[in-house]
């Protein structure tokens, strides 16, 4: 009974692994499509992959990724040679690729877009709104463009000294108020 129980016991686990590495290898295939097609939307441009680099192992499921970009105008790099705001936004394009796989309900971004310039945030921000049909998105941000493109905003203000208050807006009654163009 022992090592009947112990082949089968090594069956399904085998069976397990093999299944992991097919969810695996099916999914990183479709977030590196993700990526490459984000990450040209994000930058206007270019292309962009993940590769998988094997271990000693060779374990698929012990291998690490390497990101390889191209941003337009420049030659295929590794992302260690990239601009702060070049490797931020590649990063966002890592992360929405992730999240065009398996769309969540809402996802919490801080600051995300704090070392991009602005030419940069204004093509987050519209991919964002894009995304957002998918996602509710709650933003924490300083950046015009990136607030701009927003349903609603919420702040907080302190009109005395020591008393804090909470501000909404939601950006398409005052449009409807105030007329197309205003919220800018």
């Amino acid at each position: 009974d022992m090592t009947k129980a112990e082949e089968d016991l090594t069956k399904i686990i085998k069976e397990l692994a093999n299944e992991m590495i097919t969810r695996f290898e099916t999914s990183f295939n479709q977030i590196n499509i993700n990526f490459g097609k984000i990450f040209k939307e994000l930058f206007g441009g270019g292309n962009a992959t993940l590769e998988l680099v094997p271990t000693e192992t060779g374990d698929i499921l012990d291998a690490g990724v390497d990101i390889k970009v191209e941003p337009p105008g420049k030659k295929l790099q590794s992302i260690t040679l990239l601009s702060g705001g070049e490797k931020a936004l590649t990063a966002i394009a890592i992360l929405f690729a992730i999240l065009k796989l398996r769309p969540m309900p809402f996802v919490l971004l801080d600051e995300i877009e704090a070392a991009l310039d602005d030419s940069n945030v204004g093509r987050f921000a519209k991919y964002l709104q894009k995304f957002s049909g998918e996602t509710q998105f709650i933003v924490i941000t300083h950046r015009k463009p990136t607030m701009n493109q927003a349903d609603s905003l919420f702040g907080v203000t302190m009109q005395e000294k020591g008393v804090s208050k909470i501000v909404s807006v939601k950006l398409a009654e005052v449009e409807a108020k105030l007329g197309a163009g205003t919220v800018e």
